[in-house]
């Protein structure tokens, strides 16, 4: 394996340690400020492929692939934000914590985009595929995840504010 190979996948290793060890304690949920990050990502990526010059005209293929891309992220977001336990403190404040299956989810799509890189430079053309198109459609995959996982979140937060129970069930894998 190359330098070049194995440079990010020690980076890679790195993080997930780090976010293990990070997500085996609860932090404070805010739920007033959930759509916080969306907002970002979705404005830092939305720039991102705004800007980049060597966009080509997409056809209706390339949109159907950005819609299928976008639902298909929705509903990983969805099934991530629904690993999260979130609990009621007795002084009313809500504590979150990460699953390590949507841990797992995350690195799954890494693993998936960094196969298909390879796969892609070596059949794009034979299969007359546009890797712009690929690499968009990802990304607009992460707005759709990064979205509906706080939706899914919100949701359940001010369920359990107003007294209700948070009906979560974890997730088998």
């Amino acid at each position: 394996m190359s330098p070049e190979t194995m440079g990010p996948l020690i980076g890679i290793a790195v993080a997930v340690i780090i976010v293990l060890l990070r997500n085996r304690r609860k932090r404070t949920l805010r739920p007033h400020l959930l759509w916080v990050t969306p907002v970002l990502v979705t404005t830092l990526i939305g720039v991102g492929l705004w800007a980049n010059t060597q966009h080509p005209h997409f056809g209706p293929l390339a949109w159907l692939a950005f819609i299928v891309a976008l639902g298909l992220g929705g509903v990983a977001g969805w099934w991530r934000g629904k690993t999260i336990t979130i609990e009621k403190e007795p002084d009313g404040s809500l504590k979150a914590q990460a699953s390590p299956l949507g841990l797992i989810l995350v690195i799954g799509l890494f693993a998936a985009r960094a196969g298909l890189r390879e796969v892609m430079d070596a059949n794009a053309a034979a299969w007359h595929l546009d890797a712009v198109v690929v690499t968009d459609a990802f990304m607009i995959f992460a707005i759709g995840l990064i979205v509906m996982q706080r939706v899914e979140m919100y949701i359940r937060a001010r369920r359990i504010l107003a007294g209700g129970t948070d009906r979560h069930v974890e997730v088998a894998a």
